[in-house]
């Protein structure tokens, strides 16, 4: 449920954000925003605690952002505080974010190994993926896993490689047991 929100007020907040072709001054502004409530948990709180009253809640979104933050933005937080949606406004953030991004033609890849790569190892990669993507540019995630045994996955978006030689052993070892229960 919490993606279909997502998805229905980041498209929204993207939309508003074409129209006013300033998708880039938004991005920041949520980034700033998303900055601001990291450091001040007690406002999650304030905004999530069911004792206090959706106006009060309202009256702080406007005392704290309205002049602070474009008009679409205030909107935003308003809309979610009012349909009792708070608690999914980091997932607005990001699909927005991620809608940005793949107009952009910015995509984002992650990528985890058994070993630690080198520079090189990383920058061929990278090099591989803008080669065999529609992206222009790519924002690499590295993270080590040693259960993976060798080789690498990679994520962008919904799209998983796995060429980790864990994967190949339970596949080879599913095919195994294939062969001699049949």
């Amino acid at each position: 449920m919490a993606k279909l929100v997502s998805k229905i007020y980041g498209e929204a907040l993207f939309e508003a954000a074409m129209e006013g072709k300033d998708a880039d001054i938004l991005m920041e502004e949520i980034r700033a925003v998303c900055s601001i409530l990291k450091e001040n948990p007690d406002f999650d709180k304030l905004m999530m605690h069911p004792g206090v009253p959706k106006q009060e809640k309202l009256k702080v979104i406007e005392q704290v952002f309205r002049g602070r933050v474009s008009d679409e933005l205030t909107g935003l937080l308003t809309v979610v505080v009012e349909k009792e949606r708070y608690r999914d406004l980091q997932a607005v953030f990001k699909y927005f974010t991620a809608r940005v991004k793949e107009m952009e033609g910015i995509g984002t890849a992650y990528v985890t190994s058994a070993a630690e790569l080198s520079e090189a190892q990383k920058e061929s990669v990278r090099a591989k993926l803008l080669s065999t993507t529609a992206y222009k540019t790519m924002e690499m995630h590295y993270q080590t896993d040693p259960s993976l045994i060798g080789g690498m996955v990679i994520r962008i978006n919904d799209r998983v490689v796995d060429s980790s030689i864990r994967t190949k052993l339970n596949d080879l070892t599913r095919q195994l047991l294939q062969i001699q229960l049949g």
